[in-house]
């Protein structure tokens, strides 16, 4: 019995650092901007409220592909998102927004039926056949940054980079628990 024990003890702590390790390395690629430039950026969807305005976590991604388009590190911008159900469309909301920020209608492309990040890859592998890029920067919170681009490297995509907003909230925590078994499941 108390081999049974030591050998829980043993799983349950490796477990632990593999999380903690895991974690520390999501959070470090998520918050690193290496600068780079790229064809286009990949502004992942998240909530529109109610009154269809938009929540504060995807203002702050959106802002960042501004800062982007702004600073010329990319040419395009895709926003990425689905139908919410407060019954607006990511997308349509997140292009309405990026226009009151002057930024041109024709550099921006809509994907409404990113329901998801790996929707938001095929989606964005499938935009490409009409628009050819080479190199993406993802937008997302940091700690959903890794994830998305080890998805497209999984498509056989790999000039990917990304940026995320500098935008923290309390819920992080849970959200960085909930990257670690995601990102070894999709």
């Amino acid at each position: 019995m108390k081999h049974i024990i030591k050998a829980f003890k043993i799983i349950c702590f490796t477990i632990f650092a593999w999380f903690v390790m895991h974690s520390a390395y999501i959070i470090s690629d998520g918050l690193s901007d290496t600068g780079a430039k790229a064809d286009v950026a990949v502004i992942l969807g998240n909530k529109v409220n109610k009154n269809g305005t938009l929540s504060e976590r995807l203002e702050k991604r959106l802002e960042t592909g501004v800062q982007l388009y702004q600073n010329q590190r990319i040419k395009k911008i895709i926003v990425s998102g689905g139908l919410g159900k407060e019954g607006f469309y990511e997308g349509s909301k997140m292009k309405d927004y990026l226009i009151t920020k002057n930024i041109p209608s024709y550099v921006i492309i809509v994907d409404n039926k990113g329901d998801n990040t790996r929707l938001t890859v095929e989606n964005t592998l499938e935009i490409q056949k009409k628009y050819p890029f080479k190199s993406i920067i993802v937008v997302s919170q940091y700690f959903h940054v890794t994830r998305t681009k080890k998805l497209f490297k999984n498509k056989g995509f790999e000039n990917v980079n990304s940026v995320s907003p500098g935008y923290f909230e309390w819920r992080d925590l849970y959200s960085i628990l909930r990257e670690f078994p995601a990102y070894y499941t999709q």
